[in-house]
């Protein structure tokens, strides 16, 4: 809500509304009418009422809806045919402009009906206009007559008002006729009359949204997909789905917008900067302010994580929910299998654009919405993975899956896309998931019966940190069944299908939101059993969405809960860490320069070189250089280490130059050398990240020629190892990446 002092239900205007930045709309917006599209030009059946009112949310009685489908029966018997109120409309009343979303109708074989009316109100200003409030009115009544349909409900508002009445009038019209305009009327219960706006047609569609595509070169864009090409559910028809088409049946449309243009690429997948440098650059209709458009860039691959479809990269900044990307390499084919899986990862990813949540993630959300069956992985969604699809009864995985998925989202999705408040849809303005920052501890707590024989721990190498010490927690997947237990392995938070909460020392439990989305949209199991009883992951949590998670001084407590692949959810015991507060002024200094909000996202994303981030680069630089010795460098030195070891990558603004900045592999191991042997004294980093840290050193000495050095780097991570302090099967797994490591070493950098 903006700062605005009056209220659009009752007329009253106050123009001192912070300037809404985006105050262009679409031109089907600014053409005032347009023709309704030929798929939603027929009249609606007799028994519409009965069959599209079914919604989450709220619904009218029976008696109610048996009384709209005899006014339906009847005119359609006196020989009428009008088409349905459903749309967009748009008018303005005393300083205000109301963007109003009737919900109530449809045609046989269209959208379903969410029986709601919802708008946005926007104050207006000479030449700004603001943001004001959005409401939805979830359970209305509607009455039918020959000439007009009257829709009346009680609305929640983003703000408070006494004006909690709504009755919407629309005339009714023929197929043959421009549709009406709708007046809409708030009221003081019982009847006491504010604000009326006379609101004329826009569109058959709720949202419009303009999507701006390019790919890099060899990377071939979805067109679509026949749904009839392979066996899919009864009572799902077969048709044609394109991107946009996916979006029109949930009635949101997407404009394809500009040329698709074609952009340089390189043998080397993408990293999160630099995708999102690329967004920057090449997303001609990007700014950073709200605003219904969004970029989709088909890469190659992803870099540094394997499995990796797709990414919702627009996640770091304070105007999120912009770019995201898909990963040709991965999702590529001609074959109908290939096609089906481009299409939902193209959806999936726009998905989240649009503010929506994983299916097993939206209880995480505020305010929580309800998870389908077995903690989400029920649903027949865009936003579930296949292989993650788990039914009440029967089988899962993703042949069930695709065998019941009607190609659709759910009732709750295309509420959130229908009628989400503003803000929370809009790309640009609510960051991912907002407020799912703030959560109920109660989410986070054990339950009642445990038979999932799975057993989640979370700890770290230290219970006390100083102040502005990255704060790394280590998890542990391990089975407590002798017969084992197979279930996925993704076990880092960034994944998504591990959460932490952490309770902060002020009361306020907030749930660690990973800077970036990044979809691992592949079935990755493995068994848990004797030979190998646990799985191990290391995660950066001190920074995300919602920046510093661990500002201020005190007693944080942390507990962390994982989604088994069945469904069954695993909470950690609580991890209680202390901050403590700086003894001197320079303790304050030094923890100030880890603390910006550019080094926490360089910590994040293990190093940058775009330039939006370089006082961040430039305090790390300096934690080196002035306090080289201090514990703290270690964590500059690995991030600075990491990105040194890499290339980076950089378009043109006319899209036909790839920059790609070399790897350094003289700077990274000078100061990965002496992460590693700091951390091998047990002064530097967690072991886990240890051994991503020697791996990457060995690689930069391969890069210089010094394949001997690599391997006397790797040998001597596992002879760390190599101790009574680690299990068997730990060791096993060190020594088999290290021998993994330097064949590929071998083979990339010769001396074979």
């Amino acid at each position: 809500m903006s700062t605005a002092s009056g209220d659009p239900t009752t007329g009253t205007a106050d123009f001192s509304a912070t300037p809404l930045a985006d105050t262009s709309f679409p031109e089907e917006w600014e053409s005032g009418q347009e023709s309704v599209r030929g798929e939603y030009a027929t009249e609606a059946s007799a028994t519409e009422g009965a069959t599209g009112g079914a919604t989450a949310g709220g619904t009218a009685g029976g008696t109610e809806r048996a009384a709209e489908q005899r006014q339906t029966a009847a005119a359609a018997a006196a020989g009428s045919a009008h088409r349905p109120t459903r749309g967009r409309y748009r008018g303005t009343s005393g300083g205000y402009e109301l963007i109003l979303r009737v919900d109530v109708d449809s045609v046989p074989g269209g959208p379903k009906v969410l029986r709601k009316v919802s708008g946005d109100f926007f104050s207006t200003g000479g030449g700004t206009q603001a943001y004001f409030g959005s409401f939805v009115v979830d359970a209305p009544t509607v009455s039918r007559t020959g000439t007009q349909v009257v829709i009346r409900g009680i609305a929640s508002y983003t703000w408070q008002t006494a004006h909690t009445l709504v009755r919407v009038t629309v005339p009714r019209s023929r197929t043959n006729q421009r549709p009406g305009a709708a007046t809409v009327e708030f009221l003081r219960p019982p009847g006491q009359l504010g604000a009326t706006y006379v609101c004329p047609y826009v569109s058959p569609y709720f949202r419009t949204v303009e999507w701006e595509q390019d790919s890099v070169a060899g990377a071939v864009p979805f067109l679509s997909y026949d749904t009839g090409s392979l066996p899919q559910p009864a009572n799902s028809p077969a048709r044609i789905l394109t991107v946009p088409r996916a979006y029109a049946e949930a009635g949101i449309e997407l404009l394809v917008s500009g040329t698709a243009n074609v952009i340089a690429n390189s043998r080397n997948g993408w990293t999160n900067t630099e995708l999102h440098g690329a967004m920057e650059t090449n997303f001609s209709l990007w700014r950073n302010a709200p605003q219904w458009k969004m970029w989709l860039l088909v890469a190659s691959s992803y870099e540094g994580m394997a499995g990796v479809r797709g990414i919702m990269f627009d996640a770091a900044d304070t105007f999120q929910r912009q770019g995201c990307a898909v990963f040709y390499d991965l999702i590529q084919g001609a074959g109908p299998e290939e096609q089906r899986a481009m299409l939902r990862t193209y959806v999936h990813e726009i998905g989240h654009a649009f503010n929506l949540l994983h299916s097993w993630q939206k209880n995480l959300a505020t305010p929580p919405a309800p998870l389908g069956g077995n903690n989400g992985f029920a649903d027949l969604s865009w936003m579930n993975y296949p292989q993650n699809y788990q039914p009440l009864n029967g089988n899962g995985g993703a042949a069930a899956y695709w065998g019941a998925f009607p190609f659709q989202f759910t009732d709750n999705e295309q509420l959130h896309l229908r009628h989400g408040f503003y803000r929370n849809v809009v790309m640009g303005a609510n960051a991912f998931a907002t407020g799912a920052a703030d959560i109920e501890p109660a989410l986070f707590d054990e339950p009642l019966t445990d038979e999932s024989g799975l057993r989640l721990g979370l700890r770290a190498d230290k219970s006390a940190l100083a102040f502005g010490e990255p704060v790394v927690v280590e998890l542990k997947l391990e089975t407590t069944d002798l017969r084992g237990r197979a279930t996925h392995n993704h076990l880092h938070p960034d994944d998504e299908l591990v959460s932490i909460a952490i309770r902060q020392p002020s009361g306020r439990t907030v749930l660690y939101r990973p800077l970036l989305r990044r979809c691992v949209d592949q079935d990755q199991t493995v068994r848990l059993d004797a030979n190998r009883p646990a799985i191990y992951s290391s995660a950066y949590i001190g920074y995300g969405r919602d920046g510093h998670y661990f500002q201020q001084p005190g007693t944080y407590q942390l507990r962390a809960a994982y989604l088994a692949s069945d469904g069954s959810r695993i909470v950690s015991p609580v991890l209680r860490l202390d901050v403590r507060h700086p003894v001197s002024e320079a303790d304050l200094r030094l923890g100030e320069l880890m603390m910006g909000e550019e080094q926490g996202k360089i910590l994040a994303l293990r190093g940058s070189d775009s330039p939006t981030l370089q006082s961040g680069n430039d305090a790390l630089q300096e934690v080196i250089e002035r306090h080289g010795t201090h514990p703290f460098a270690v964590y500059a030195r690995l991030a600075k280490g990491l990105n040194f070891e890499h290339e980076f990558k950089s378009l043109s603004p006319d899209k036909t130059e790839l920059t790609v900045r070399p790897p350094d592999p003289k700077s990274g191991i000078e100061q990965l050398a002496q992460v590693v042997k700091v951390s091998q004294q047990g002064k530097g980093v967690d072991n886990l990240t240890l051994n991503l840290a020697s791996r990457r050193l060995a690689r930069a000495y391969a890069r210089q020629g010094d394949l001997e050095e690599a391997n006397s780097t790797l040998d001597r991570l596992v002879r760390h190892f190599d101790t009574p302090a680690f299990k068997p099967y730990v060791k096993d797994a060190v020594r088999d990446q290290a021998d993994s490591t330097k064949a590929r070493l071998t083979e990339e950098f010769g001396g074979g």
